[in-house]
């Protein structure tokens, strides 16, 4: 019976549980700050054993997944140094920055320890244990940054303890990661941020300003949402390389200023052309860093019902709804819902549900 101890049982380590806990032979020990969420997970079956401390669960465990905040991650990483560890356990964690851990992960002196990084890329705007989902990773990318203390065996060992997340597992460095999440998640979570500081700076001289709001600007600064003290962790974690960005960011926008200030039109045009391109090309079934959603437009009118009509079909395929927002809906014309999904496939298959029932229905671009 293969012994896996998952410490943090939030929404990442409480969904990998789930997923873990369907395996045949593994036995799930499971530690959480907050003394309730242990119980729930006990009682739903996705742990079977409540770890009386950090230590006493490690002495029991094959794996270790650390599926905490980074600095607590390394603390733990740290701790382990300090144990009499008799035999093989091999350790991961989920943190969305690796360099700091893998440097922990180094100095771990003890050969029966093997660390491998890990780094699922799926989230939610939720967080903790009643958020985590078995499906939370399903075709998501699941980055592995192994130590100079481990090799493929551990790597093939977790990938095994976590087929049934049906994530896509991908093997880099620890700077290649830290340089792309910087890139298409870390960085663009802070922009989000200043340009919700801005809009709110903003609202002092146009107080409507936060009903116009509602639609693009909620779009893409949706992950401003996201937990402000996991957030903070990863931006001092990664701030060598967001400080690095910041100054390539103000550089950039330097020279969009210029080309209005100069009225450069097509320097301007050229450079939207030159985004929207490769925007574009970006792949559209694949999961990345940053959440990803599978939305659908669809035109109702403004009459009694119109909502429940569409979600009532919807309902009627046991099509499962994520989020719905409406846009555009104004008295006595026709409007927008946006409706999203976990899946490409629910999506296509919503479309085709309601253009069937005569709705006016586009994807998302």
């Amino acid at each position: 019976m293969q012994q896996v101890f998952i410490v943090g049982l939030g929404l990442i380590g409480g969904s990998l549980a789930m997923n873990i806990a369907k395996k045949e032979h593994v036995h799930v020990i499971g530690l959480d700050e907050d003394y309730d969420t242990m119980q729930m997970a006990k009682k739903q079956g996705v742990i079977q054993e409540i770890a009386t401390n950090f230590e006493a669960g490690v002495k029991q465990a094959d794996v270790l997944v650390l599926a905490t905040p980074i600095a607590i991650t390394i603390n733990y990483i740290e701790q382990l140094n300090h144990m009499i560890i008799e035999k093989k356990l091999v350790i991961t964690d989920v943190s969305s920055v690796k360099n700091n851990v893998l440097k922990a992960a180094e100095n771990l002196s003890n050969p029966n320890l093997a660390f491998v990084g890990g780094h699922p890329m799926a989230g939610s705007h939720k967080q903790g244990y009643t958020a985590a989902k078995p499906h939370l990773f399903e075709n998501a990318i699941y980055v592995l940054t192994p130590s100079t203390h481990a090799c493929q065996k551990e790597a093939d060992l977790l990938k095994e303890l976590f087929s049934e997340t049906e994530a896509r597992f991908l093997i880099f460095s620890s700077q290649e990661h830290d340089e792309m999440t910087a890139v298409i998640s870390h960085f663009p979570h802070l922009i989000a941020s200043s340009l919700v500081h801005q809009a709110k700076n903003w609202q002092a001289t146009h107080p409507y300003l936060e009903h116009l709001a509602a639609g693009g600007f909620k779009d893409i600064t949706r992950i401003a949402s996201s937990n402000p003290k996991l957030w903070q962790d990863i931006f001092f974690q990664n701030r060598q390389l967001l400080i690095s960005m910041l100054d390539d960011w103000i550089v950039e926008m330097k020279k969009v200023q210029a080309y209005l200030q100069e009225e450069l039109s097509e320097h301007t045009f050229e450079y939207l052309q030159t985004a929207k391109s490769y925007r574009d090309g970006l792949p559209v079934r694949e999961r990345g860093a940053i959440p990803a959603f599978y939305d659908i437009y669809v035109d109702i009118h403004d009459q009694p019902g119109a909502i429940h009509d569409v979600i009532g079909l919807l309902a009627k395929h046991s099509i499962s709804i994520k989020n719905i927002e409406i846009l555009e809906v104004r008295e006595g014309i026709t409007g927008v819902l946006r409706i999203s999904f976990s899946t490409n496939e629910e999506q296509l298959k919503s479309k085709q549900l309601l253009e069937e029932d005569q709705y006016e229905v586009m994807l998302e671009q």
